[in-house]
C-alpha cells in the first residue's frame, strides 16, 4: 500500500530549523551576558583591591611625611645643641686667651719696639706702636710669624716716619707702625701640639744616620 504524505513537511522542517536557530542565538546571548558579567565582576574586584592598596599607600606616605618632618625638626635641634655646645667649649677654652696674648706680645717684642695700643676684634689683633727703625718692625713681624704658637699671619698695615724728643736738644727719628696679627684659639694650639711630628722626624732621620767619613789625604 502506498502512503502519501500530504502535510507541508518542508515548512515544518524550516520552522524547526528557525526555532533551533533562535534557541541557539538566545543561548549564545545568555552565555555572552554571563561571561560579560563575570569579567565585569572580576574587574570591579581588581579595581576595588587597587583602590584599597592606593589608600593604604597614601596613608603610609602621610605617616612617613610626618616622620620626616619630625626627623628634620630633631636634626635642627641637634645642630642647634651642637652649636651651643661648641660655643660653650670655645668660651671655656678661650677664657685664657687674653693672658696668652699679652704674654706672647711681650715675648715677641724686640728691643727698641714699644707698643702703645693693642686692640682685639674676634681673633684679629691690631698692634700700634713705635720702633727705633724699620728693621725693628721687620724683626717684630718675623717674631710674630715664626716665634709664637698663638700668633700667626702678621700683616703690616702701615709704617710712618716720626720723631721723638727725648730732651730739648735730643730729637730722634722713629717709625710709627700698625701691625695686624691673627690669634689662634686654644683648640688650634692643642691640635698643633698633639699632631704627630712626622715631618720633623723624617727631616732628622738622615742626620742621625749619617756619619762623618774620614777624609783621606
Amino acid at each position: 500500500m502506498i502512503l502519501i504524505n500530504l502535510l507541508p513537511h518542508r515548512e515544518a522542517a524550516r520552522k524547526r530549523r528557525q526555532e533551533h536557530f533562535y534557541a541557539t542565538l538566545v543561548g549564545a546571548a545568555l552565555v555572552g551576558v554571563l561571561i560579560a558579567g563575570i569579567v565585569y565582576l572580576w574587574y570591579e574586584t581588581q579595581i576595588s583591591s587597587q583602590r584599597g592598596k592606593n589608600q593604604y599607600l597614601q596613608t603610609e606616605i602621610q605617616r612617613l611625611e610626618a616622620q620626616i618632618k619630625d626627623i628634620a625638626t630633631l636634626q635642627s635641634e641637634i645642630a642647634s645643641l651642637r652649636a651651643r655646645q661648641q660655643a660653650v667649649e670655645d668660651l671655656q677654652a678661650d677664657r685664657n686667651l687674653p693672658v696668652h696674648l699679652l704674654n706672647e706680645v711681650a715675648r715677641q717684642l724686640p728691643d727698641g719696639v714699644y707698643v702703645t695700643s693693642l686692640r682685639q676684634v674676634n681673633q684679629t689683633v691690631t698692634l700700634t706702636g713705635t720702633a727705633q727703625s724699620n728693621e725693628r718692625v721687620s724683626e717684630l713681624l718675623r717674631n710674630l710669624a715664626y716665634g709664637s704658637p698663638w700668633l700667626t699671619r702678621p700683616e703690616l698695615i702701615e709704617i710712618v716716619a716720626g720723631s721723638v724728643a727725648l730732651s730739648p736738644r735730643d730729637v730722634r727719628r722713629v717709625s710709627n707702625f700698625s701691625v695686624r696679627v691673627q690669634l689662634r684659639r686654644a683648640s688650634e694650639v692643642a691640635q698643633m701640639a698633639s699632631a704627630p711630628a712626622s715631618a720633623s722626624s723624617a727631616a732628622s732621620a738622615p742626620k742621625a744616620g749619617a756619619s762623618s767619613a774620614p777624609v783621606k789625604p
